[in-house]
């Protein structure tokens, strides 16, 4: 465990986040359909690395750990290698995170997938073959990966693919990532309301792709500039033309008093002092990864929080939103209310000190509660969590003026 703290709240200085791991995640996969390409500022996190393991492996079982990303990415492409066996397991908590919808999506396009312990759930076994069916049809409202999964799946297959959607999509701008990196790499689609459509890939060659840095990331920035009394931070490499979805949190933290400029392709994050609002209100159903930094900026900060559109989060590396309201109520906060798709916060006057935050196995658990040491010593169980996607968290934080001690 650690023990966090801080001598004064400002902050001033430089960090440099690696690459997006949602881009980089996407690209790897793209890459492995299409021809070899160079991907420059490649995420470092855990996930893009089991990424990368295991589309070099040539052993059959992968255990990707607790990577739901490359569990969902890679089912789709292990069941289209001809004559390939492969089994996809993970940690016990991946064991535990549904896969059916997809499994069964890619059943019925002609692929060839089995349970090998609990139906719905990995381990599976898939038996690469040749899929030739167009056209599949499942819900879209439990996660954007399994569309993101078949999207780019539908680049490698003779006639491309037609994805009908029984329902509403969730994470809408995942999906419009990976439609916009399919297309840089010279693909077609088409998003409508009710239905996807990728052509076949016909791209002879493709440039070299450059990853921006994580927005994700970046928001535990935003947080700790808003808890702070004064600060001036730039984090490079960001694009003020993002196609991350989480790039939201500049607009989000105005409300927090925090200015971002953009320069030389770094954004430059100012404190101002404003008039705080009473209560923060909104919808994440498009960015549900801001949701625990944001409510734990409101925390320390002592505004109210109503946070909705975050059924997606009970199926993460944890049951985020019980996990939440576990941690937070250690603060002796009035009131944390959670409902399968919302989380609720009554703030009171005082901020309780001296709390140790377990981190329930999930990266964003430990860095969401970490700004909260800019007001009082916090201590961080289990805080290497934190490299499933941002492995050098703590070690920015030192370079910010963070004093950060095993004990």
């Amino acid at each position: 465990m650690y023990i966090i703290s801080k001598e004064e709240r400002s902050l001033k200085g430089e960090i440099k986040i690696s690459g997006s791991k949602s881009e980089s995640n996407r690209l790897l996969i793209l890459r492995a359909y299409t021809s070899f390409f160079k991907i420059f500022n490649l995420s470092d996190s855990d996930d893009t690395n089991t990424m990368i393991s295991a589309l070099k492996s040539e052993d059959e079982k992968i255990d990707i750990g607790h990577a739901g990303t490359a569990m969902r990415f890679l089912t789709s492409y292990y069941s289209s290698i001809i004559n390939s066996s492969k089994i996809l397991t993970g940690s016990e908590r991946m064991k535990q995170r549904p896969i059916s919808i997809l499994v069964d999506a890619l059943n019925n396009i002609g692929a060839e997938i089995e349970y090998l312990e609990s139906e719905g759930y990995p381990p599976i076994k898939l038996k690469g073959k040749l899929i030739t069916n167009n056209l599949v049809s499942l819900p879209a409202n439990v996660s954007s990966q399994y569309i993101s999964s078949l999207m780019m799946l539908g680049v490698s297959l003779r006639d491309g693919l037609k994805i009908n959607l029984s329902t509403k999509i969730t994470s809408l701008p995942y999906i419009k990532m990976t439609k916009i990196l399919i297309e840089r790499l010279g693909g077609e689609v088409i998003i409508q309301s009710d239905k996807i459509i990728v052509k076949p890939f016909l791209a002879d060659d493709i440039s070299d792709q450059t990853v921006e840095s994580d927005w994700s990331s970046a928001s535990y920035y935003y947080s700790l500039v808003a808890l702070s009394d004064y600060s001036e931070i730039t984090i490079s490499t960001f694009f003020k033309k993002s196609i991350q979805g989480d790039s939201r949190v500049e607009n989000i933290y105005r409300k927090f008093g925090v200015e971002t400029s953009f320069r030389d392709n770094k954004i430059h994050l100012k404190k101002n002092n404003i008039e705080l609002p009473d209560i923060i209100s909104i919808n994440l159903e498009d960015n549900p990864d801001l949701a625990q930094t944001i409510i734990i900026t409101c925390l320390g900060l002592g505004v109210d929080c109503n946070l909705k559109g975050l059924h997606t989060l009970k199926i993460k590396e944890t049951d985020r939103l019980m996990a939440l309201k576990k941690e937070i109520e250690k603060f002796d906060v009035d009131r944390v209310e959670v409902s399968d798709q919302s989380i609720t916060l009554k703030n009171n006057s005082k901020l309780k000190s001296g709390i140790t935050i377990d981190t329930y196995n999930d990266h964003r658990m430990a860095m969401s509660f970490a700004p909260l040491s800019l007001i009082n010593p916090l201590i961080i169980n289990n805080p290497e969590v934190v490299s499933k996607s941002y492995s050098n968290f703590w070690n920015d934080l030192k370079s910010v003026g963070f004093n950060i001690s095993q004990i």
